[in-house]
């Protein structure tokens, strides 16, 4: 199917092709100051195939969000995609791609080992109730497994 060029990146990928879970960078952006901002599409499951249940992205989101940061200071944004099947890693200044997936399996394995989602409460979060650590733990735990196809995008 022929689509017209459009202004998001992630509209102008084909879906039916990719081969989930993968992590890919997306988009590398150089600001006015020179400034260099990378986003990373970290895939978790099949494009139209399969999805995240939204309290499973909600706390991968906190987890994701507050436990990069103890590995990263150059973490600028851990965001879900609408379609529940992955998320946007944005990093500040020039990633080496295996630095990225060092990042996301570091993080991941902190996913494991956590015994709550952060700050998962209404003073904190504007749905604070709408969380799971099993849900979290369990996709972070099958996106582990498949560590070693991370860098395969495409079937």
């Amino acid at each position: 199917m022929n689509q017209p060029r459009m202004n998001v990146e992630s509209f102008n990928l084909d879906h039916r092709t990719v081969a989930a879970p993968y992590v890919r960078l997306a988009d590398r952006k150089v600001l006015p100051a020179g400034d260099v901002i990378q986003k990373y599409d970290v895939r978790f499951t099949q494009p139209n195939v399969g999805h995240l249940e939204m309290p499973t992205v909600h706390s991968l989101e906190h987890l994701f969000a507050e436990h990069s940061r103890n590995h990263s200071d150059r973490v600028l944004d851990f965001s879900p995609m609408g379609c529940q099947t992955g998320f946007y890693l944005m990093v500040q200044g020039e990633w080496a791609y295996d630095d990225v997936l060092d990042l996301v399996q570091q993080t991941l394995e902190d996913v494991l080992e956590a015994t709550e989602v952060p700050a998962a409460n209404e003073v904190q979060c504007g749905w604070g109730a709408n969380h799971t650590l099993t849900g979290a733990q369990e996709a972070a735990r099958t996106f582990l497994a498949e560590r070693a196809g991370w860098a395969t995008v495409t079937a």
